[in-house]
């Protein structure tokens, strides 16, 4: 650590590697068949946390690689078409990196609505394309209510981002 900077360091494995293998995590942990009460676990897309927050902060190379790979990953343990979820959150990505410059400066409301656009839109893309796939219609009730379970991980979204903002010394 240099004399002029204090404070967390702007590392890309706590930037990058770790939201990555925390979404890998989750998605083996989600795909678990453990039942409470008779009902399957929630199934949020962690994925969308990262392809939010890389996009807010910082636009790179390596976030829409890593997306890719991790939605090759989400297509692989859900048994779903291969690409699904890769354009999925690639295109979530894209529609927040086009809208970054509209974002800045917004309260955090503002960008919650953003996060939630960014996941609808993610959302309607794959459930446009299943339904495409598959000839009939997926259950809306169910998409509708893993649609709510990733709009609740905003906060860590959030964090996500104000690590950044911590770290960065421009926002200082």
């Amino acid at each position: 650590m240099s004399a002029f900077q204090s404070g967390p360091t702007l590392e890309p494995l706590r930037f990058f590697i770790a939201p990555f293998a925390g979404c890998v995590l989750a998605a083996i942990l989600l795909e678990t068949p453990l039942r409470l009460w008779g009902l399957r676990l929630p199934e949020p897309v962690f994925a969308f946390v990262p392809a939010f927050a890389w996009a807010v902060v910082r636009p790179s190379v390596a976030g829409p690689l890593m997306l890719l790979i991790l939605g090759l990953f989400l297509d692989i343990t859900s048994n779903g078409h291969m690409g699904l979820w890769p354009l999925a959150l690639i295109l979530a990505y894209g529609f927040v990196i086009v809208t970054r410059p509209i974002m800045s400066g917004q309260a955090p409301v503002m960008i919650l609505g953003w996060y939630v656009a960014s996941c609808l839109l993610g959302f309607s893309v794959a459930y446009l394309l299943t339904m495409l796939s598959a000839l009939s219609t997926p259950n809306l009730i169910a998409v509708f209510w893993q649609f709510l379970v990733t709009v609740a991980l905003y906060p860590l979204a959030n964090m996500l981002i104000q690590r950044f903002d911590d770290a960065d010394v421009r926002f200082r």
